[in-house]
């Protein structure tokens, strides 16, 4: 089955359909056109059009290499009927969670359909997108057989965990190491010869189940170390103790320590939903998971409390959330990226107008944010966000806020000004404000810690370091 594929391969005939042209599938279709024609498969017009202009910052692409791409070897393409010039398919889709916390598999479901429908002996298909382990079995390969072709006798099909960290120039996609898990041990040998292809290091498992779990476990380690550092900031608060300060304490011990920091929730396409995924799997399997959906539940919590220190900012300054203006700093996921999947910034904005108050918000990579209240719009700076507010709550520690003059800001709103940093972005209150932030102490502040969170006047700014979040 793999002698056709295997000389494409060599030669350089092969065509590489890539379906979905997100956050995942951009950058694999741009890498594959370094040596093969990719087609790039997505229903969404506008993101076709805006592919098809060079248009990809969005994506965590550079123009240049999305120009390079289009003049070469990739065609994006809402046109389905085209996946019948395809040898190799890789599913690229997203694997969101329905409204019960369960995962939501339609996009791969449909994403197979469309590729059954045009399937024939000799063909391979990949699986990138996560989702638990099973997946690529239970759910993929029996729609794909549904036409009477049979998985590892007349195609291939494996999976290959993606592992984009979107916004992070330090890893491109060709230089993060590639799991890849086939049915049997002939798919696993040809998704590794793919592979090898443009990506430096992949690495070949046993079965598609084991680079499933593989993925599950990466992200898991992040959602529950997060959640950890969370529900330890918010004991800290009540201690009167600087989270962020014992954390840097912390990680001078130079082994069996690593740092993660607090923050106002999670977001992306993994972090936030992972954990629900393997818990699902589990309760299939008999196994009532604790820890794993205790780490989620701790994660979804940061957005409440971060709305909850608003309020108290609000009270202590005397004024009353229901009217009040409320200016939100960054609305993506992370910092310094346009995404804002699952970003915090949409539950704190939903409960926000719950309250009563005016919402404006600023963020320098991503112009507008969709929550179920609305489309939120991104001012054109922070003076515009900020002026007139009664409070600023800052979100994101995108690398332009660490440059903002907070005193110059806090002058621009309505007095006194009331700030909530979930980022460790303020180090010391702007002066006259009344400034809460996570991870910071509640309380009075006992010894010679600096106090963030009191009524300060006359204190002089600093600038923040960069955490992850």
């Amino acid at each position: 089955m793999y002698g056709s594929l295997r000389a494409k391969l060599s030669d350089g005939s092969l065509v590489v359909g890539v379906i979905g042209l997100g956050y995942v599938g951009t950058p694999l279709a741009l890498a594959f056109s370094h040596k093969y024609r990719v087609l790039g498969f997505d229903i969404r017009p506008d993101l076709v059009q805006a592919l098809r202009k060079g248009e990809g910052q969005f994506l965590g692409t550079s123009r240049e290499d999305l120009v390079r791409a289009l003049d070469s070897r990739f065609l994006p393409t809402t046109d389905l009927s085209r996946l019948e010039e395809c040898d190799v398919f890789v599913i690229a889709v997203g694997t969101p969670l329905a409204a019960d916390h369960d995962p939501d598999l339609s996009q791969i479901e449909d994403a197979a359909r469309e590729v059954a429908r045009r399937l024939r002996p000799g063909k391979f298909i990949v699986l990138e997108s996560t989702s638990y382990p099973g997946t690529t079995e239970e759910i993929l390969v029996p729609i794909l057989e549904s036409g009477g072709l049979r998985a590892g006798v007349d195609f291939g099909v494996a999976f290959s965990p993606e592992r984009i960290d979107p916004g992070n120039p330090r890893y491109r996609i060709q230089d993060i190491p590639k799991l890849v898990g086939g049915l049997d041990e002939a798919s696993t040998q040809f998704a590794h010869a793919l592979y090898s292809q443009v990506i430096g290091r992949v690495i070949p498992v046993s079965h598609a189940r084991v680079a499933e779990a593989a993925k599950i476990i990466e992200n898991l380690f992040r959602a529950v170390n997060i959640a950890l550092v969370n529900e330890v900031s918010l004991i800290l608060e009540r201690l009167d103790i600087d989270a962020w300060e014992a954390i840097d304490a912390a990680s001078t011990k130079p082994f069996g320590f690593m740092p993660f920091y607090p923050g106002p929730g999670v977001g992306g396409h993994c972090i936030p939903l992972d954990p629900y995924y393997l818990s699902y799997r589990a309760r299939k399997a008999g196994h009532l998971p604790q820890f794993i959906e205790l780490s989620g539940n701790v994660n979804e919590y940061m957005r409440f409390h971060t709305v909850n220190l608003l309020r108290r900012g609000l009270e202590e300054a005397g004024k009353t959330p229901a009217g009040a203006t409320v200016a939100i700093l960054g609305l993506s996921f992370k910092r310094n990226i346009a995404d804002t999947r699952e970003s915090p910034a949409i539950r704190v904005i939903e409960e926000c107008l719950k309250d009563g108050m005016t919402v404006r918000a600023y963020d320098p990579h991503a112009s507008s944010i969709s929550t179920r209240k609305g489309t939120v719009m991104s001012e054109p700076d922070a003076d515009s966000a900020v002026a007139g507010a009664d409070a600023t709550v800052i979100l994101v520690d995108h690398d332009a806020f660490t440059q903002l003059d907070f005193d110059s800001l806090s002058r621009l709103m309505e007095s006194p000004p009331v700030w909530i940093d979930t980022r460790n972005v303020l180090r010391v209150a702007p002066r006259g404000s009344v400034a809460l932030g996570i991870g910071r102490p509640l309380g009075r502040v006992r010894g010679g810690m600096k106090p963030p969170l009191d009524l300060l006047g006359g204190a002089e700014p600093q600038a923040a370091p960069r955490h992850e979040g």
